[in-house]
């Protein structure tokens, strides 16, 4: 398991880096209030990580067990049916998708498949109906028709399904969905913020830094947490560093 996935926290009190964000989402699942969601931000600021800890405090540990399953939808697309391929990660509480996979499709997936999704509602432990959430990934990717099909969906299932949709900016989502969902900006984290995770990583590994090596890593990770866990991750496999003309492994 990646260093990124083993140390990601699973509830919304682990978090390191966005916890005043954490702290109000803790509050508006002790409130009973779960609206549904527009996380946007840059790729590696944490979106995905406070998404996945926010449905574990709402659902508790059933929330991470996942499968992943990729399906074949025959979707009726007026005079012809059409084939779309799509993979989805799913527990009893969510399925997490990403629409835009399917290309000039997308309009189907969320026409069809979503509203199919949407639909089944599931039953809490104490015999009531709940809601089930729908994760949407890269949502600012959708195609126009797409975002419009899923504005209707949001109005027409908001009673048995919550959409946590997320997205690197929040310009390219319509305003009709902007406006149904609660919007969550989530800014690159700092460097010292960064720092506290590759530190809180090199204590769990029984890892020293050398002097500046830390700092070292959050500059070339261009503020990108993800991208800094795994080149920490990555000069470690290659036992770097040995010698101090060694350079820290490049990370796409």
């Amino acid at each position: 398991m990646l260093w990124v996935d083993k140390y990601h926290p699973k509830a919304l009190d682990k978090v390191i880096v966005l916890q005043d964000f954490a702290q109000n989402l803790r509050k508006l699942v002790s409130e009973g209030d779960c609206p549904h969601f527009l996380f946007y931000g840059p790729s590696g600021s944490g979106k995905r990580t406070l998404i996945m800890a926010l449905l574990r405090q709402i659902f508790g540990p059933s929330a991470d067990k996942v499968k992943v399953e990729n399906k074949i939808w025959k979707v009726d697309a007026g005079t012809w049916t059409i084939d779309v391929d799509l993979t989805t990660l799913s527990s009893t509480h969510h399925v997490e998708l990403n629409p835009s996979d399917a290309g000039f499709q997308d309009r189907y997936v969320v026409q069809e498949i979503i509203k199919e999704m949407a639909k089944n509602r599931p039953i809490d432990t104490k015999g009531k109906k709940g809601f089930k959430v729908l994760v949407l990934n890269e949502v600012d990717k959708l195609s126009r028709e797409a975002q419009h099909s899923l504005r209707r969906t949001m109005e027409r299932y908001s009673a048995s399904c919550r959409l946590i949709l997320c997205s690197n900016s929040s310009s390219k989502v319509t305003e009709a969905v902007r406006s149904r969902c609660l919007n969550v900006r989530i800014n690159a984290p700092m460097e010292e913020e960064i720092v506290s995770v590759l530190e809180f990583i090199a204590i769990k590994e029984g890892l020293q830094f050398p002097q500046g090596f830390a700092a070292c890593i959050v500059e070339k990770s261009n503020r990108n947490l993800r991208r800094a866990v795994l080149t920490f991750e990555s000069c470690h496999v290659q036992q770097y560093p040995f010698t101090n003309n060694q350079t820290i492994p490049p990370m796409d």
